[in-house]
Parts: structure tokens; C-alpha cells; sequence
């Protein structure tokens, strides 16, 4: 913990209602509030978002809500872990002030809403094109959620790289008043990334898993080279592994999502997703392309390309 010892540590207030939520708000000593927004089986990474939201605001909110909206027809909603008092003593002993745990009806009072938010182009490509309407309802809950919790920042993960750039377009596009933080990607010992569905790797499914940040690990370390030994270099990683079927391996412009031609040199994201058993995995490595190349923990803060 950095704001209080454990010895103090004390349980988060938990709102489950909107009238509970603007009341516990409006107790808190200060306006400066931050929020870390969750679906629940919290884990370190989680707990790194928290930390780094306390150490630069007064007060964390966390919300913990399971979205429906962001899962599609052929998507398990009901397999997704529920894990509530582990998760509150994860908050506990990070800090959290508040955590706002709804149910779907008090999110969507009417049922499912008949405005949402558009994730546009960008939320139809890499992920956006394996789940279809998966970022529209991301967008939509993150917007609701701002709006609720009042928050001047939210932290989110690397891991996540195309949710991250998509609510950084919304919070831009839609002047919501909210600075958006991305904190680096948190990893096990051996590299692989945490994610609460590595609960549903076997054993040796999670020992396949581990070819995903290999693969990042060898195209960041050709990034000197261009583009195409980036790309080359990760996917020779891959292919040594049969039992991960790779559904993507790109190398694209951060900001529009579009593949690096083998001229570019800047920031760029490698991104990688694969089914490993029955598990679907994301991860991706942010890197400069060019003579000074390299890994990078995230990207650095720029305007977003028109």
C-alpha cells in the first residue's frame, strides 16, 4: 500500500444503488477523486491500477460490474468469475475509498438502453472484429460510469491497448471532463500477462500461453530492424508453438490502428491475441520502430491523429 498501512486499512464503503453511490460521493472529504473501473476478479493488475490511482488523487473509486452489453450472443456471461469478498479485500488493502458494485438494472434502469455510445471505425477492427458490438458497449458503460462516479481520472491497463485508445477517443470526441491514465501491463514472474480468464487455463495450457509475451519479447527486441523484422521476428516465436492458434500478430500506428508501412518510424503497438485451449488471450508490447527501438511500458502522451 502507499496512502495507509495495513495496520489501518479500512473496508471500502460499498454503494450498490445510484442514491447510495451520490451519497458515499458526496462524504468524501475532497473533489479529487479517481476511478478504476473492473467486471470483478480483481487481481495485481488490478491492485496496480488502485496504487497508482492513490498515489495521485485523494480518493479511489472502484467500480465492480459485469457488463452484458460488452458480451456477445455466443459469449459465456455466466462463466465469468464472481469472486465479491475476495475482490473487497483486494480493494481493502490497496486503498480504495469507495466501490460501486450494481446490479444491470440500476446501470440500465430501462433494460437494455436504446442510445449507446459508438465505438466507431476503431472498434471494429483486431478485437472489435473477433466480438462484434464488444467496444460499443464498453464505451457505453465506461461513459455511464464516468457520469456516475464523478471521477477526474481513470486508470486503465496496457493489456487492454485498443479499449484504452478507445475511451481515450471518447473522452476526447465527447469533452468528458476525465484525464485518462494508462499504467504498464502487469505480468507474472514468467511474463505471462495478468488476466482474470488465466483462471481458465489448465496447467499446460498456461505453459503454451507463455509463447504470447516470447513472441512480443522478439519482435521489441528487432524493432531496430523495421517494421517487417518486428513482425517477422514474433511470428517465428508463434509458429513454434502449434497448440496456440493465433488469430492476430499485427504491428500498427497506436492512435488509428492501421498497419506500420515498412518506411514508419515512431511508436507503435504489437498485438497479439490467441486461443489457448479454450481460452481466448490478448497481449501486446508497446515499441518504438528506428535506431533508437525498443520495448516501451506505455505510449507516450500525444494528440490524437486526425
Amino acid at each position: 500500500m502507499t496512502s495507509q498501512s495495513l495496520d489501518t486499512a479500512r473496508t471500502p464503503t460499498v454503494a450498490m444503488t445510484r442514491a447510495d453511490l451520490e451519497a458515499a460521493r458526496a462524504a468524501l472529504p475532497s473533489r479529487d477523486v479517481a476511478a478504476v473501473m473492473t467486471m470483478g476478479a480483481l487481481h495485481e493488475g488490478h491492485a496496480q491500477l488502485i496504487r497508482s490511482a492513490r498515489e495521485a488523487h485523494d480518493h479511489v473509486v472502484v467500480t465492480i460490474f459485469l457488463n452484458p452489453l460488452q458480451f456477445g450472443p455466443k459469449e459465456d456471461l455466466s462463466r465469468y468469475p464472481r469472486t465479491f469478498d475476495d475482490d473487497m479485500a483486494i480493494c481493502t488493502e490497496a486503498g480504495v475509498d469507495l466501490v460501486f458494485a450494481p446490479s444491470p438494472d440500476v446501470v440500465y434502469p430501462d433494460g437494455d438502453p436504446g442510445v449507446r455510445v459508438s465505438a466507431g471505425p476503431l472498434g471494429a477492427v483486431l478485437e472489435g472484429a473477433a466480438r462484434p458490438g464488444h467496444f460499443d458497449g464498453v464505451v457505453t458503460v465506461v461513459g455511464k460510469l464516468l457520469h456516475l462516479t464523478g471521477a477526474r481520472s481513470a486508470y486503465f491497463g496496457q493489456k487492454d491497448a485498443q479499449q484504452l485508445l478507445l475511451i481515450r477517443r471518447m473522452v476526447r470526441d465527447l469533452d468528458f471532463p476525465v484525464d485518462v491514465v494508462a499504467v504498464p501491463t502487469v505480468r507474472e514472474p514468467d511474463g505471462l500477462a495478468l488476466s482474470s480468464r488465466n483462471t481458465y487455463l489448465t496447467d499446460s495450457d498456461r505453459e503454451v500461453a507463455l509463447c504470447l509475451h516470447r513472441a512480443l519479447r522478439a519482435g521489441a527486441a528487432a524493432a531496430t530492424l523495421g517494421p517487417s523484422a518486428v513482425r517477422r521476428a514474433a511470428r517465428e516465436v508463434l509458429v513454434e508453438e502449434p497448440l496456440a492458434l493465433v488469430d492476430y500478430l499485427v504491428l500498427v500506428h497506436p492512435e488509428t490502428l492501421a498497419d506500420v508501412p515498412e518506411w514508419y518510424r515512431g511508436e507503435a503497438l504489437l498485438a497479439v491475441a490467441a486461443r489457448i485451449g479454450t481460452t481466448r488471450l490478448i497481449d501486446n508490447s508497446p515499441l518504438v520502430v528506428g535506431p533508437a527501438g525498443g520495448a516501451l511500458e506505455v505510449f507516450s502522451d500525444r494528440p490524437v491523429a486526425r
